[in-house]
């Protein structure tokens, strides 16, 4: 299984999306691709990604161009019959991996403006502009562009195998890598090592990227890193997790095949956290 919302095809032309007239000349194309977002679903039919026609008649935040040329729009809908969450989608491998990372850009932007209808400033209601990639203060002038996240995440190695935690809300039996949100004025490396120590009491030394993945539930960019640890007792954090622990090569493995005695398994394998044990484990 592939890693989901990496592969997104579409050229977001950037430059263009001050440009009203360009925009609404996409809009008014009979090729153009709309879907419907709802929450974390999205419209499907008959076991295809749902696209309509675009009359104009709603606000509708443009994503970028198809490779054949395309354009393609987002717009929230309502609840409706068809929908499906992308999380289902990925772990079915129900859609291309490229309508997945269509769909995660999607499901962020639209997220994004479902939480910013005022002015963090003044609090005046916001209007669209940049075809929904900036919300602009008609009063105050304020200017408020969508936002990502970034999260690390990180398999730390030791002589003793490799780290990782569980958290109660999960299904029984999944262990995946630590994570946690980079703070301000934080490296991606001190960001790591810090949720590494105080989820697991485990200090790091070198850490090396391996790769990311946008994460649309809300709108976040999963920075994928294994770290070399300096210790090796652990001490769990309650609050942050049920359990942590070393898990020796062959346990590892048997996780990612899911064939531990125990009935463990790593975490779900559209998510980075899989791809990190794999890496870490090859290494």
């Amino acid at each position: 299984m592939p890693l989901a919302y990496i592969l997104n095809p579409l050229d977001r032309r950037a430059n263009d999306r001050t440009d009203a007239a360009w925009i609404a000349a996409q809009r008014r194309r009979r090729d153009a691709r709309l879907i419907g977002i709802a929450g974390d679903s999205v419209l499907m039919d008959n076991g295809a990604l749902a696209t309509t026609n675009d009359d104009g008649s709603a606000p509708a935040v443009f994503l970028g161009l198809g490779q054949d040329g395309r354009p393609w729009f987002a717009r929230r809908i309502a609840e409706a019959e068809g929908l499906r969450d992308l999380r289902s989608l990925a772990m079915e491998e129900a859609l291309p991996a490229e309508e997945l990372g269509i769909l995660a850009q999607a499901r962020s932007i639209i997220a994004w403006h479902e939480r910013r209808s005022f002015c963090s400033n003044c609090a005046a209601r916001l209007e669209t502009a940049d075809a929904g990639y900036r919300r602009h203060c008609p009063q105050c002038g304020m200017d408020h562009f969508p936002r990502t996240d970034p999260v690390v995440i990180m398999v730390a190695r030791h002589a003793r195998g490799i780290l990782l935690g569980r958290q109660k809300a999960w299904k029984p039996g999944m262990y995946s890598a630590l994570a946690g949100f980079v703070e301000p004025g934080e490296t991606i490396e001190d960001a790591a090592r810090r949720e590494v120590y105080e989820e697991a009491g485990i200090r790091v030394g070198a850490v090396r990227y391996v790769s990311s993945q946008p994460w649309p539930f809300v709108s976040n960019l999963m920075i994928g890193l294994i770290g070399e640890a300096l210790t090796d007792k652990i001490t769990v954090d309650a609050a942050e997790l049920e359990d942590a622990r070393w898990f020796s090569r062959e346990e590892a493995g048997q996780m990612l095949a899911r064939t531990h005695p125990q009935g463990l398994y790593a975490a779900t394998p559209f998510a980075i956290a899989h791809e990190l044990v794999k890496a870490a484990l090859a290494e």
